[in-house]
């Protein structure tokens, strides 16, 4: 009894002695600027409900920065608190918005022809929204052949639409031109900025290109449009400008060593890529049902419909290979067929693997509301077969917005306790998560070791100790 009573003391003492050394997270001072790259259904969604959540009239459901509760602590001194209770995260009400659109309409007209949110729920926050109007995009038709907005930058130009594409490298002096003005004008202590545009054509990762942040830079004076997509030039200019940059689409972007590379010279956090809202988030969370159970898969079979411009985007083909390679990452890293051949290394032509397959359709009459349909052929005792099906009804930005609140703060806030580079306790909220590929890491998929790593890093960044083991 006495050596417990001595290393509860202890306990405590590590504890409060880890508070006080945790002191280098500077507080949540001033406002915090959220450019969005991006003013269709998940900006509009988002924006409109931060902007209702602050006037009392909508709760933030689905935000785990506003309602999750970990735990910190052991023992007799354990207990379960909000995010905001450990780590100084920005107040929803300093929180102050922009955005870039290929299209020239404020917040409020897109909030209207997006159709996610019904009137009722928008027009209590129209003057907010109306002051919302995109700068111009930095854009090229031929990452997204199905959008035919204007609303572009544009060099040598005295009118609307006149003009030459800039080059790759005017792109990126454009778009930090836009950050510091905005930040000077909104009287924004801190910037984070987040991609929630379209889905642009798939861009292999080029080792002459992409492996070096100089050889990165040389595409972009050179005009490179095969290698450097637009996305690259905003996450450039974000990182330039000291932002935390967080690519919401399946894009080829900061996953590359050129772009850590500039991110660790401007000490500045990345995350990324594409949202987990929802046929991929119950992916992830079940296919680690059945690896606990040691059941065997044999394929497993996704298809969705989506008709809003996501869908619509992703209906060429170009733009769809982007999101597929994406949306077929993530059962390999949890179910793996070289650690349990038996159970997971048959089902394909090559029998090598079970069968993976994904597929979108564009179906306009759901618009915005998405549904996939998931078969799954499992097989159990003696190798016989079993099905299990998920036929999951959401909405595509009423499963984004939350997200999109918790990757600002959280990426604002591991700025601000001094991260850089990969947030890798960012992977819960993205279906693709980064990982270091140049290193033979492995990307993490299984959501509850995912939901470990952001628990951990919340404890870390407030001066608890990390105390929870991922197997």
């Amino acid at each position: 009894l006495y050596l417990q009573k001595i290393l509860k003391l202890k306990e405590n003492e590590r504890n409060i002695l880890m508070v006080k050394q945790n002191v280098d997270v500077k507080p949540a001072t001033g406002k915090l600027g959220i450019l969005i790259v991006g003013n269709g259904a998940v900006a509009t969604t988002f924006m409109t409900g931060v902007l209702m959540t602050r006037k009392g009239l909508t709760k933030p459901v689905g935000s785990m920065t506003q309602y999750d509760k970990i735990r910190v602590g052991q023992g007799a001194d354990k207990k379960y608190v909000t995010y905001s209770e450990i780590v100084p995260l920005a107040r929803l009400d300093d929180i102050v918005f922009g955005c870039w659109d290929v299209y020239p309409q404020n917040a409020y007209q897109a909030a209207m022809y997006a159709q996610v949110l019904k009137e009722k729920d928008i027009e209590p926050v129209r003057d907010e929204l109306e002051q919302i109007v995109p700068m111009k995009a930095a854009f090229d038709h031929n990452y997204a052949k199905r959008l035919t907005g204007e609303h572009v930058k544009r060099v040598n130009s005295s009118s609307e639409g006149g003009g030459q594409i800039p080059t790759r490298w005017q792109m990126v002096e454009q778009l930090r031109e836009d950050i510091r003005t905005f930040k000077a004008e909104k009287g924004c202590q801190r910037i984070v900025v987040l991609w929630a545009a379209s889905t642009e054509n798939y861009v292999p990762v080029c080792r002459q290109v992409h492996y070096r942040l100089t050889d990165l830079e040389a595409a972009m004076k050179s005009d490179d449009r095969e290698h450097v997509a637009p996305s690259m030039c905003y996450a450039y200019a974000a990182l330039a400008e000291g932002a935390p940059f967080i690519m919401g689409a399946p894009n080829t972007t900061v996953d590359i060593p050129a772009m850590w590379e500039l991110a660790e010279q401007t000490r500045t956090p990345i995350a990324g890529k594409d949202f987990k809202t929802g046929q991929t988030l119950v992916k992830s969370g079940f296919a680690p049902i059945i690896g606990t159970r040691c059941l065997g898969l044999s394929g497993w079979f996704s298809t969705n419909i989506l008709g809003n411009r996501d869908g619509l985007v992703l209906d060429e083909p170009a733009n769809f290979r982007t999101k597929e390679v994406s949306k077929l990452s993530t059962l390999e890293t949890i179910l793996k067929p070289d650690v349990q051949p038996d159970l997971y290394g048959h089902g394909n032509d090559e029998d090598t693997q079970y069968y993976h397959k994904v597929r979108i359709n564009y179906y306009p009459p759901r618009n915005d509301n998405k549904e996939g349909w998931d078969n799954i052929d499992i097989f159990g005792w003696m190798g016989y077969p079993m099905q299990i099906k998920i036929n999951f009804l959401c909405r595509d930005s009423i499963l984004a917005a939350p997200l999109c609140l918790d990757l600002c703060l959280l990426s604002d806030l591991a700025a601000r306790a001094g991260r850089w580079g990969i947030q890798r306790f960012l992977s819960f909220f993205l279906k693709s998560p980064m990982y270091d590929y140049t290193q033979g890491e492995e990307a993490v998929n299984h959501l509850y070791q995912q939901y470990t790593m952001l628990k951990n890093a919340i404890r870390e960044m407030g001066g608890y100790e990390a105390d929870e083991e991922m197997d």
